[in-house]
């Protein structure tokens, strides 16, 4: 009995490394696949042709650039997934809005639409039965049988317990809306799952580039709010309750400006595109966060005053980037990173919050540990997010359903969709 559970294990694991590398590096021929995982060509040959036997891989040509073998012979054939193997819907929640994404196995975006719908006020206590009705009407719209779905992943501000499904707080959706995933899945008999948005990122970044962030790292969510998703030793860091790693409402200052959270001298309270207007503004430090909303563009024009010279919007960005370095400094002497990622909306606006980010990073650590954590800013304009969910569900579809030998049935023809594939999630821009 264990040796033929200690068979299954090895066979389970050996479908997920070919899985994973042809989502890494496909489409590629055998001999390629033997290179990428270190599988014997037996071993190649076996799980191959099961997997194409059970349509979740497909024969592809091997384009110009691909190897070609030497001499006479047959063509080698190279494998790829099976786009239509099964699909993924993503669900990225933000301010009285969601935005559905669709994608096929092959990980090609088909579709991405946005809906408008309450998440703060009154009307916010209807939000689950409202996505519902979005995404029942979603899938009827593009003849998308629920059937053909096999995960719904689900991206929320805040932090959430994923125990039990629920919001615990929210800078943009009220604790009120209740357990989301679990009656997501009952309405569609589809598993569902949510998690915080900033580890998407985290996300995205590993599906990218899982060498560059593959060990320890952390990315850093700067706008509205200050967010951070953490990898540690190669896998999402989730916490026991799956609410993730906090670093946006760590302490800075004990007793300071009030922050959307409700404490006093959050690292969020000094950072946040709200925390940097007030202090321009010359606001009461206690001045309720959720009345301070600047939009873009008003933070755009603060940061072309603070590159015009205006010493206290300069001054505010100073504070700011303190209060980001003193909090890195205490996440790197605990965890010692391999690199820090920044990015969101707030990045724009790093170069203004260098000086006092290394003044508190240099203040916070010891030299010669912050010289071992490689520190680099992301694009605002790329939506991680977005990638992260996705990428998060594939892997997931990968290694605990299709490496398995008795999953259920790849239902063949797949029905239409509604538009053009768009690139890979997870390629490199």
């Amino acid at each position: 009995m264990q040796s033929k559970a200690d068979t299954e294990l090895v066979r389970r694991q050996n479908r997920g490394l070919v899985l994973g590398a042809v989502r890494r590096a496909g489409p590629l021929a055998r001999v390629e696949l033997g290179r990428e995982t270190g599988l014997s060509p037996a071993t190649i040959s076996a799980i191959t042709g099961d997997l194409l036997a059970e349509h979740i891989l497909v024969t592809a040509s091997i384009d110009e650039r691909a190897e070609r073998p030497l001499g006479r012979g047959r063509p080698r054939v190279a494998l790829t997934l099976n786009a239509e193997a099964a699909y993924v819907l993503g669900v990225k929640v933000s301010l009285n809005t969601v935005t559905l994404l669709l994608s096929d196995y092959a990980g090609h975006l088909r579709d991405r639409s946005r809906y408008a719908i309450p998440t703060m006020g009154p009307d916010s206590a209807a939000f689950v039965a409202r996505l519902i009705e979005i995404i029942r009407g979603y899938f009827v719209d593009r003849e998308i049988e629920p059937s053909r779905v096999s995960e719904i992943s689900i991206a929320i501000p805040g932090t959430t317990d994923e125990t039990t499904g629920t919001l615990l707080w929210s800078p943009t959706v009220s604790v009120d809306v209740g357990p989301i995933p679990g009656p997501v899945a009952d309405a569609f008999g589809i598993p569902a799952s949510m998690t915080n948005d900033v580890n998407m990122m985290a996300q995205a970044l590993n599906s990218r580039d899982p060498v560059r962030f593959g060990g320890t790292f952390a990315v850093i969510f700067i706008a509205y709010g200050v967010g951070m998703g953490l990898y540690i030793n190669g896998k999402l860091f989730t916490g026991a309750y799956g609410s993730g790693a906090e670093f946006g409402h760590a302490n800075h200052m004990p007793g300071g400006a009030l922050c959307r959270c409700g404490r006093r001298g959050c690292v969020e309270a000094y950072v946040a595109d709200y925390a940097i207007y007030r202090s321009v503004e010359n606001l009461p430090p206690d001045e309720p966060p959720t009345e301070i909303d600047p939009d873009a563009e008003t933070m755009r024009k603060l940061e072309e005053r603070a590159r015009a010279g205006e010493d206290r919007v300069r001054m505010a960005y100073h504070q700011a980037g303190l209060a980001l370095g003193f909090g890195l400094s205490r996440l790197i002497a605990l965890l010692n990173p391999q690199r820090v990622a920044f990015t969101g909306r707030g990045v724009a606006a790093f170069d203004l919050m260098e000086a006092g980010f290394r003044a508190g990073l240099d203040e916070g650590l010891v030299s010669e540990l912050a010289r071992m954590t490689e520190i680099e800013v992301f694009s605002a304009e790329d939506d991680l997010v977005d990638v992260g969910i996705l990428a998060g569900a594939m892997q997931r579809l990968d290694r605990e359903v299709f490496a398995s030998s008795d999953h259920d049935p790849v239902q063949l023809p797949a029905p239409a969709t509604a538009s053009r594939a768009e690139p890979t999630l997870g390629a490199k821009a």
